[in-house]
């Protein structure tokens, strides 16, 4: 296979016709009258006094320089010949965010168009195709682009925005530095890392979605809130329905500025657990649908004491915390308040929150700086205006956790027992010193901790909830675990629809991440009989939703000339051709002097005499 890598070099080759007009123009005859015959010189076409077009001469000079001519095209052109078992590798990696799915097929006619021009001079073309997301498998590997083309037929990108940094890294690591890095996005970069090139698809369309879900409990009734966004530069209508499984309401229509936003709410459907709002579809899909469950956490007890510290304390946790109800028996409660009796100093064997109890009236203010320890409970809590009497203090163990401190005094710290195949975790939260001796009832530090405290032991309760999540957001679930000698009881994750029709199933090992589905939709997680949550799954970002940021770019022919000298030998006969050359235009230099050397020397005839 030949390859020219200056195919410039072929211009030269428009010395052909100038040569050729030379060789056209020639001398003007000039009549010599002579009385005798044998005085005639041979007859020379040239004269001085001027040059017209003629009949083409056939003469050493004109071959020589054509075949001068051709020779330099050829030199200049750089032809170079394929080198035998060589390879182009070429790593293809697909923006997997979903607002590729719009333009999945124009990218995949890029590519059948394009990857064979990557082939080259190449003798083989070697293809690799994966995702940009990390960790998935290989979508494409062999030698055919046709081949590539069906394997994408079932590629459907709706993940979230992502970082292809990762994955451009893999690419070259499985290419080499030799081989071809693609990267293929709706959106163009203005430089990709380890010399990707870059094939961009997109375009900016209009697009209408859902952006964001809210729920409020209006008279006893759940009401729920979305947003609706427009994410175009022109003005837009579209209708909406709220569909449950008994059937579909009238569509109703809405109207959007450029750019802009509307709000939807409606009072959930009575005698349903999850119903589904749907837009008028568009290009973009993924956001027109907006699945709905009715919210309901899991369900929170909370025993307290009799004593009168307590009686304000419960009533505004009741208040501040959603489905938490009051309990009577300490024993069954999820959590308790409790406090500190030295006389007494038998603490409950639950999730508890501890005070001390001083019956004096306490001593001076504590002194000292208050400082903070780093903890998910103390984040973003001010305590500098916290005001603490000297009290009798709690007994603390080594495992204790210390979450605030005054001076060397712990005023808060966190106990937390390790959990066992047959008992949960106990977690108390300790606040060594006397609540009514201070001013920490009236800090909004001390109430966000007690709902963050809270919080926590509701995510580690093993029970029913209901749920709305966004697609492959990332989760956990509080699950049974492995009794001793028993083997655990998987987790399983079904994705359903609105009618309750199973669309897939999967399993995971109790205590495990989990994740929403990729597609929007319905799903239940259960573990044996027991159901853990219901859930909605729709899509939430906005990042891919918005396509005003999309363009075509093409980078593919970049460093082209480093893959055709690594794939292509040198013309071995060029120094013959070199000689040729030089040969070619000493021989027309040779016949060129000659000739006009001779017009030079020969004498001019003299003019005849009358009568002669």
């Amino acid at each position: 296979m030949l390859t020219l890598s200056n195919p410039y070099g072929l211009w030269a080759l428009a010395g052909i016709p100038v040569v050729i007009a030379i060789h056209f123009l020639q001398r003007k005859s000039v009549v010599l009258p002579v009385s005798t015959l044998f005085l005639l010189e041979k007859t020379q076409r040239e004269s001085a006094s001027g040059r017209r077009f003629d009949r083409l001469m056939n003469s050493v000079p004109l071959w020589m320089q054509l075949l001068a001519i051709l020779l330099l095209a050829w030199f200049l052109a750089e032809p170079r010949y394929q080198k035998p078992r060589s390879t182009q590798r070429v790593a293809v990696v697909l923006d997997a965010s979903a607002s590729m799915n719009v333009f999945k097929d124009k990218a995949v006619e890029q590519l059948k168009a394009r990857l064979p021009q990557l082939q080259g001079p190449a003798a083989a073309l070697d293809l690799i195709v994966f995702e940009s997301t990390p960790g998935r498998p290989r979508l494409y590997a062999g030698d055919s682009p046709e081949k590539l083309v069906e394997a994408l037929k079932d590629w459907h990108p709706r993940e979230g925005l992502t970082d292809p940094s990762q994955a451009l890294r893999l690419a070259r690591s499985l290419v080499s530095r030799e081989g071809i890095v693609v990267y293929v996005t709706d959106t163009p970069a203005e430089k990709l890392p380890f010399d990707a090139r870059l094939l961009a698809v997109g375009e900016p369309i209009q697009n209408v979605g859902f952006t964001g879900l809210g729920f409020s409990r209006e008279e006893g009734t759940v009401v729920w809130r979305a947003l609706v966004r427009n994410y175009g530069s022109e003005s837009a209508d579209r209708t909406w329905t709220l569909e449950t499984p008994a059937g579909r309401s009238e569509p109703k229509a809405i109207h959007l500025a450029p750019n802009g936003l509307t709000e939807l709410q409606a009072a959930f459907p009575a005698g349903t657990d999850k119903a589904r709002v749907v837009l008028s579809s568009d290009q973009f899909t993924a956001d027109d649908v907006l699945p709905l469950v009715r919210p309901q956490p899991k369900p929170l007890t909370l025993f307290a004491g009799t004593s009168e510290l307590f009686r304000d304390l419960t009533d505004k946790l009741l208040r501040a915390i959603e489905a938490m109800d009051p309990g009577n028996d300490a024993s069954t409660a999820d959590l308790a308040l409790v406090s500190y009796d030295p006389l007494d100093p038998v603490l409950p064997p639950g999730n508890a929150v501890v005070f001390v109890h001083d019956a004096t009236k306490g001593g001076s203010y504590l002194k000292g700086g208050i400082v903070p320890e780093p903890h998910p409970l103390m984040d973003g809590l001010n305590w500098q205006a916290l005001l603490v009497r000297e009290t009798i203090t709690l007994e603390r163990t080594t495992a204790d956790r210390v979450l605030l401190w005054q001076g060397d005094r712990p005023l808060i710290f966190l106990r937390e027992t390790v959990p066992t195949p047959d008992a949960p975790p106990v977690r108390q939260l300790c606040f060594n010193f006397d609540l009514r001796l201070s001013n920490a009832a009236t800090q909004p530090a001390f109430i966000v901790m007690l709902h963050r405290f809270a919080e926590s032991i509701r995510e580690t309760k093993v029970a029913a909830a209901a749920d709305n999540l966004e697609t492959t957001q990332t989760f956990r679930l509080a699950s049974h675990p492995a009794k001793t000698g028993k083997p655990p009881v998987p987790v399983e994750v079904r994705s359903l629809d609105l009618d309750g029709k199973a669309i897939a199933t999967s399993e995971v090992r109790p205590g495990d991440p989990l994740q929403a589905p990729l597609d929007p939709g319905f799903l239940t997680v259960k573990q044996g009989e027991e159901t853990l949550l219901t859930a909605s799954v729709h899509y939430g970002d906005t990042r891919e939703a918005d396509f005003n940021g999309c363009g075509s770019a093409d980078t593919l022919d970049k460093n082209s000339g480093t893959a055709i000298e690594r794939h292509t030998m040198e013309d071995p006969l060029w120094r013959i051709g070199l000689l040729a050359l030089v040969l070619a235009l000493l021989v027309s230099w040779h016949y060129t002097v000659g000739r006009v050397r001779t017009a030079d020397l020969t004498p001019a005839t003299p003019n005849p005499q009358p009568g002669s």
